[in-house]
């Protein structure tokens, strides 16, 4: 048996191949032990498997080509689904964002319901998120997302492309580029046999670093790389005896912090997107629990399906809320650094 069957969060893990239904596979049929390939092997956990069993253990799988695998002897660089699914994103995202900057060029209108809908995602990312949360840097006279003239309206394509630019305008190109990488990425795993790259947590720590770079870099940019880490620690009036004491143990502080506040934008998108996959997983499991013929079936089949209709449409609200929940705390994080009080 496959070690899968043991394997609560199997169908929510990376692997190097892609799983559907048998009949859209070719059975593998590897001839021998030595032909399986190690990779395989580890990921079907089949060490001390036959090789029907293993054969067996690949029927619905697509397996990803590997020319940097290696063998046996020598391991080498394994290409997984997730990362695939990841190029895709950057496929998407790079045609939807080229697609709508050529429309907007020249301030002309957005036209199509396609084009509106990336337009208003993105205007609204811009006027409710990072304009008002960063700010101009001057207290007591900030715009919140609006021009000099009040203007409101979303609804054109010169709104994509401020009339006046907002000196927080200059990080929205990596807010933006957050939100819908992270959207698109929880979006493929509502295509059936595909998957979300964000239920990994080697991908959400990866984009957990990226926005702590983007701290690290737009914060010294703004306050020099002393300055950045010198304001970690707010301006304190205390008794001068006291600040030896307490200055290193108030930045000691805001240093953890500063990395935990990161560590949790891993930890929050991994584990929502997990989540809810498992969730779908467990319902549809209910399915095989029963017999063909037996009468729980009929029952049980019919309110699994629904049950996982129901979380699919959560699922897709919890992909746009949890891509939005990232932006805004990667902006917040931005505008704690380079407005630091």
């Amino acid at each position: 048996m496959s070690g899968h069957s043991n394997d609560t969060f199997h169908h929510v893990r990376d692997y190097p191949y892609f799983e559907v239904p048998g009949f859209l596979a070719s059975a593998q049929a590897y001839g021998d032990r030595g032909s399986v390939p190690w990779y395989v092997e580890k990921a079907i956990h089949g060490d001390h498997m036959s090789l029907d069993e293993v054969n067996q253990a690949m029927v619905g799988k697509v397996l990803i080509p590997q020319p940097f695998a290696g063998n046996h002897e020598h391991h080498g660089f394994v290409i997984t689904k997730f990362m695939v699914l990841q190029v895709v994103a950057v496929l998407i995202v790079f045609a939807i964002a080229r697609g709508l900057a050529k429309r907007v060029s020249g301030g002309r209108p957005v036209s199509g319901r396609w084009w509106n809908f990336w337009e208003m995602l993105a205007v609204y990312l811009r006027d409710n998120v990072v304009r008002p949360t960063i700010g101009t840097g001057h207290h007591g006279h900030d715009d919140h997302g609006h021009d000099d003239h009040g203007h409101g309206d979303h609804g054109h394509a010169h709104a994509a492309v401020a009339e006046h630019a907002h000196p927080a305008d200059k990080y929205l190109p990596f807010i933006w580029s957050c939100f819908f990488y992270v959207l698109i990425c929880n979006l493929l795993g509502a295509i059936p046999w595909l998957g979300s790259p964000t239920g990994e947590i080697n991908v959400t720590g990866a984009l957990a670093v990226a926005a702590f770079g983007a701290t690290l870099y737009y914060g010294s940019a703004q306050l020099g790389f002393g300055g950045f880490w010198k304001a970690l620690c707010p301006h304190m009036d205390v008794p001068g005896a006291l600040k030896p004491l307490l200055i290193p143990m108030i930045w000691s502080i805001e240093l953890l912090g500063l990395f935990i506040k990161h560590g949790v934008l891993a930890v929050r998108l991994f584990a929502n997107i997990m989540a809810g996959h498992t969730v779908v997983a467990v319902f549809l499991s209910f399915i095989a629990m029963f017999g063909a013929g037996e009468f729980l079936f009929y029952v049980v089949t019919p309110a699994s399906v629904l049950a996982q209709v129901g979380v699919g449409l959560l699922e897709l609200f919890v992909a746009f809320l949890q891509a939005y929940i990232f932006a805004f705390l990667a902006t917040l994080f931005i505008g704690t650094a380079v407005h630091p009080h």
